[in-house]
């Protein structure tokens, strides 16, 4: 059983960019600082091609073929629904030729074809609005899916974390930005193809009824071959043009108006976690001009959108009452000649409104175009980053983990780097053997939890080798530690689900560590990181680690909240029920000391700590080794 997790400590999070440079054993750093991969930088590559990417890799999945199906059946109804409408344009004509004639007979009976034909059309309607919204649900789920499956590969999240800006809010990435990609996917990719198939089928019908168009000059009469079609093809090539020209910036405002809005979402959030912290300092004065700060970024951005909204709307909005009337004028010539009747210049007008509207799509709907190209460009960029993260750790020099053929842990001239080249740990030879206590101490910033991380294969930047026993055997166990939300059934068997283990066996982990007074709440639902203290949350850790029994435990200041006598209890743990368990323990509180057999020091040097044997702990000199610490300081 594998339980990896990370944690801040006294070592401090430093998300900088990775320099390429391969500069190694330089002057030792004062603390640890987290490596950010070169994935962060990202580079649009267009909308075409992005898309094309994501494409592929629906097709690899095992979504595919409802997507396929809906996508088919979409395209059904849409051909269906096109010859519908050629069959109301047709009918157009006669209802108005009837009304012209004044005969009762056939505008009664052209009423009963008019409401068949507006029965069927609306049966579609309904059966593409329902298909539509399906497979806008498929997508979502698919590209979710997805993405999550990239994420939360082993030690890719947390990594992906120290990444830079590309690697902010994933949440919002992860869940509005797939949210609104699919759904405007979905709305633009059957809007277009609707578009194109009532363009080619119209395309025709409005050229042949060109025909019918004579002008007349000073008595000589003549026709224009596809003088409709080439006026609808002008009217929305003007303001496709005016439209692009004016409405292009709205894709870079619609990028900058999410990434504003995820940074506030992420400062509310984080202040809503930390409110205890603000509330002991009196920091909420600071707090509040934080807010307002990221709150000044959102609203300026939003006003910059509604201005560019605003001027774009000049062009779309006159654009469509303008088309109002412009078939009308540029039918009127063959109306006017007499050689059409009204039931022919509606047939035209509305063959003509069929083509324009087709053609103005791209005015209409370019609001939203901007909007999904924005998003697209954010699912992309975070996709590129995760990944790219194994691909740019595999470029540069990386700590080699294999297992032990002994199934035992043994350093092999390990050294840990920072993301600049400086050196942490420097060339750490060691061998622990099964059943061994092993603490470590160190002064803060010497790399004892980067060396927790890089263990656990969190931390892969660096040289020599560390071979591991068996991974399911191992259990790690950081100093704050991963509650999850839900019950506290569920924290105390996690990662695996809650019904894994008897509720037997989970009482009397419970009890052993102290928390009986926690088991009346054993299945309620409760924010546990927020209800329990950090004591309790480490006696709920060890409660996990003892109903999963590993043989190799690895602590890194696990019982730094605990008292003196909860400490005793949960590390005689190992003395009884995981007697024979490895445990390797990064601590600084005294009294750690009785509970190993063994003691390691990482000493700072100009070259990076240097890890050295110090014999067997003993409480004297775990106290000496802390006066030393306050003398230097």
């Amino acid at each position: 059983m594998t339980h990896r997790q990370s944690r801040d400590d006294d070592e401090s999070i430093d998300p900088r960019l990775l320099s390429q440079a391969r500069a190694r054993n330089v002057a030792g750093s004062d603390g640890d600082a987290a490596f950010a991969p070169p994935a962060a930088d990202y580079e649009p590559k267009g909308a075409a091609r992005e898309s094309l990417t994501l494409l592929r890799a629906l097709w690899r999945s095992s979504h595919r073929l409802r997507v396929v199906l809906l996508s088919v059946g979409i395209a059904a109804v849409l051909v269906a629904n096109m010859v519908g409408q050629i069959r109301l344009n047709e009918w157009n004509g006669a209802f108005f030729d009837a009304l012209q004639q004044r005969n009762l007979g056939t505008l009664g009976h052209q009423l009963l074809i008019f409401f068949t034909i507006i029965g069927v059309l609306l049966a579609l309607v309904v059966g593409q609005t329902w298909m539509q919204q399906m497979l806008k649900v498929r997508l979502r789920e698919w590209l979710t899916h997805h993405l999550l499956d990239k994420w939360l590969a082993a030690g890719r999240a947390y990594r992906l974390g120290l990444a830079g800006k590309i690697s902010v809010n994933p949440d919002q990435r992860i869940e509005e930005d797939t949210r609104k990609l699919t759904e405007l996917s979905a709305g633009l990719a059957v809007g277009a193809f609707q578009a194109s198939l009532l363009l080619i089928s119209f395309f025709g019908i409005l050229w042949a009824l060109s025909a019918h168009l004579v002008f007349t000059v000073h008595g000589y009469s003549f026709t224009i071959p596809g003088y409709m079609v080439w006026c609808a093809v002008i009217y929305a090539l003007i303001g496709s043009l005016m439209t692009w020209r004016v409405g292009l910036p709205l894709i870079g405002l619609n990028a900058e108006l999410y990434a504003r809005e995820a940074e506030l979402r992420f400062a509310l959030v984080r202040v809503n976690e930390s409110a205890e912290s603000i509330a002991l300092c009196g920091g909420e004065h600071d707090e509040r001009r934080l807010l307002n700060g990221n709150l000044d970024h959102v609203i300026g951005t939003m006003r910059q959108l509604s201005g560019a909204l605003s001027r774009l709307t000049w062009i779309t909005s006159g654009y469509g009452w303008i088309a109002i009337v412009v078939p009308i004028v540029v039918a009127a010539p063959g109306y006017f000649s007499g050689g059409m009747t009204i039931g022919g210049l509606m047939m035209v007008v509305g063959a003509f409104n069929q083509v324009q509207a087709s053609l103005r799509w791209f005015v209409d709907q370019f609001p939203s175009i901007a909007d999904w190209c924005a998003t697209l460009r954010r699912v992309s960029a975070f996709k590129e980053a995760v990944d790219k993260v194994d691909e740019i750790d595999r470029s540069i020099d990386n700590i080699s983990l294999r297992p032990h053929p002994a199934g035992t842990l043994a350093f092999e001239g390990v050294s840990v780097l920072l993301s600049d080249g400086r050196v942490v740990i420097a060339e750490a030879t060691v061998d622990i053997a099964p059943g061994e206590r092993v603490l470590i101490i160190g002064e803060s910033g010497a790399g004892k939890s980067t060396l927790f991380r890089a263990i656990a294969g969190l931390w892969p930047w660096g040289n020599g080798t560390i071979r591991h026993p068996d991974p399911r055997s191992m259990m790690f166990m950081p100093q704050r530690p991963y509650l999850p939300l839900g019950t506290l059934r569920a924290a105390i068997t996690y990662p695996d689900p809650p019904d894994s283990f008897a509720t037997a066996d989970i009482e009397a982990v419970v009890n052993r560590v102290g928390l009986a007074d926690l088991l009346p709440m054993l299945d309620d639902q409760a924010r546990l990181d927020k209800n329990l203290s950090l004591g309790q949350q480490q006696m709920v850790a060890f409660a996990r680690l003892l109903l999963h029994r590993p043989l190799w435990v690895f602590l890194d200041e696990a019982t730094s909240a605990l008292d003196e006598l909860s400490q005793r209890r949960v590390m005689s743990i190992f003395d009884r029920e995981l007697k024979n368990a490895t445990v390797l323990t990064i601590g600084h509180r005294p009294g750690l000391e009785q509970f190993h057999t063994r003691l390691l020091r990482l000493v700072r040097t100009p070259n990076g700590a240097q890890l050295h044997h110090a014999g067997p702990p003993s409480a004297s000199g775990t106290i000496d080794i802390l006066k030393q610490r306050v003398a230097n300081a």
